[in-house]
């Protein structure tokens, strides 16, 4: 059975896709896809009530952020419930990582968005008769793509940055987790937002590419390198900006001082939490070769410990696209085949009805694995010895990939350094996976990982327009650079170029 079906045509000739629990394969319902035609309507509406959510305050948007985590407090078990049988996740894990950080990422742009956004006086260094202002306006439009490893925090953030930059919203989730992402609308619409501010849209890759199309002013995707690549080249043709959070192959550092207890125990969450089905997953392990047995056998003992399952307490769900396990299983069949060594897992758990892989340790991988350079999505954890800290460092770069990496030594100092060599857009150390958590942080990735910065003050002002104001002070007869060009006011320009850039006391006043 699939996690996604299509069913028979409605009579009005919509098409419309039946849903299945990817941990048990019981049915969860059915979706009707939104065409084009949906799309551009939503787009309408929202374009409509912009200008008027546009008008309020920052405190004004902020206060109906806060009700809508008042309305999250009360109706937590139903979010986590709806979470969970969407994507087979634990309950604890879709607590901790989408309903507590949404809370946060609400609380924080609520009461922040003035402060990150409001007009600014900048002092000018050069030009003192003037005075400079700088102020963010709403970009209108955004059209928000989200995918479906985490399709409540990944719906709920960007729409709360947007909507606190003075935004109207047309959100459209994954076809495989669209009701995490109406329990988004339906929270905000008991939080009181006005109605046409944030509009979803439910359907598959049809209804994103109409929505790319759709005249939005800018678009926020989060999903796979191919359609990202896509949605850029739509987006440029259309001059609209975008930005791509993408994949990753994110690499683990192992230190010869690491403290291996906490760095095998940080490898199994990394590795396996989601059911590795994170942009920032532990996807490759480099560890310094005079530790690399101790930290395996830590790993696997770690990994013994994990319970699979749908039911009372577990620790490692479904594989919520089941396509992906087709990758999976290629990922794993073809470092076997080049000489890799299975250390626990390698098969389809055969206990559960579900999408289910066992957490899965490779040791003697080599870099011309796949396992080592395409992005697995899955609950794999390859570990490969290198003879030191710079060899380690080479391997982490070696790669198309460059979104979060970790490093673990018990030298902080030394770990930030290696942090700083890293061709990646985050890195943590001595832990994983907790860049998006930090609510302060840019997050995004270099090469095939992304474009752009979503979080923090400069995701917050990526939804806005920055517009500089110079405004002169004292209002002369003339400026020094209008006409009439003469020989006199040509000597005097001079001269100021020779003092303000050819002299040290120039240089120090410029």
């Amino acid at each position: 059975m699939a996690l996604v079906e299509q069913v028979e045509q409605s009579g009005e000739g919509r098409r419309r896709l039946r849903l299945a629990n990817p941990a048990t394969l019981a049915p969860l319902g059915e979706i009707e896809v939104g065409a084009a035609a949906d799309v551009h309507a939503a787009v309408e509406r929202a374009r409509k009530a912009q200008l008027g959510w546009a008008d309020l305050s920052f405190e004004e948007r902020g206060r109906y952020l806060q009700r809508v985590v008042r309305v999250i407090l009360e109706r937590h078990d139903e979010i986590v419930a709806t979470i969970s049988s969407e994507t087979g996740k634990p309950p604890t894990e879709a607590l901790a990582t989408e309903v507590m950080t949404a809370c946060d990422a609400l609380h924080f742009y609520a009461k922040r968005a003035r402060r990150i956004l409001g007009e600014r006086r900048v002092p000018l260094h050069l030009m003192l008769t003037k005075k400079l202002r700088v102020i963010y306006k709403p970009l209108g439009v955004v059209g928000i793509i989200t995918p479906w490893n985490f399709p409540f925090v990944l719906a709920l953030n960007p729409v709360a940055q947007a909507l606190m930059a003075g935004n109207a919203i047309v959100l459209k989730p994954s076809e495989a987790t669209p009701f995490s992402a109406r329990l988004v609308e339906e929270l905000f619409s008991a939080a009181g937002l006005p109605e046409g501010v944030l509009n979803v849209v439910l359907g598959d890759g049809e209804t994103g590419a109409a929505l790319v199309e759709a005249d939005v002013d800018k678009i926020v995707f989060t999903g796979s390198v191919a359609t990202g690549r896509r949605v850029a080249e739509a987006c440029g043709r259309q001059l609209v900006p975008c930005t791509l959070e993408l994949g990753g192959k994110d690499p683990m550092i192992v230190c010869a001082d690491a403290d291996l207890e906490r760095a095998a125990r940080g490898a199994v969450y990394g590795a396996f939490a989601n059911s590795g089905q994170v942009c920032t997953s532990t996807e490759r392990v480099y560890v310094v070769d005079e530790v690399a047995d101790r930290f395996t056998q830590l790993c696997v003992d770690a990994t013994s410990e994990l319970r699979q399952g749908s039911t009372g307490e577990f620790d490692v769900g479904a594989i919520i696209w089941p396509q992906q396990l087709d990758t999976i299983e290629a990922h794993v069949a073809d470092a076997l085949q080049r000489g890799a060594t299975l250390l626990t897992g390698g098969r389809r758990n055969p206990n559960e009805a579900g999408f289910y892989y066992e957490p899965t340790i490779l040791t003697n991988v080599s870099h011309e694995m796949r396992v080592m350079r395409d992005e697995t999505f899955g609950p794999l954890l390859p570990i490969m010895r290198v003879p030191d800290e710079a060899a380690a460092l080479r391997y982490a770069n070696d790669s198309r990939y460059g979104l979060n990496a970790n490093v673990w030594t018990r030298n902080k100092h030394k770990g930030a350094e290696m942090a700083r060599a890293i061709e990646s857009g985050c890195v943590v150390v001595n832990d994983c996976m907790v860049t998006y958590a930090v609510t302060e942080a840019p997050f995004g990735g270099v090469k095939e990982s992304g474009i752009g910065r979503v979080n923090g003050e400069m995701g917050l002002r990526g939804y806005c327009h920055a517009q500089s104001i110079v405004i002169d002070r004292f209002g002369g007869r003339s400026e020094l650079f209008w006409y009439p060009y003469t020989r006199r006011k040509l000597g005097m320009m001079k001269r100021m170029l020779r003092l303000m850039w050819g002299t040290s006391l120039g240089r120090w006043l410029s």
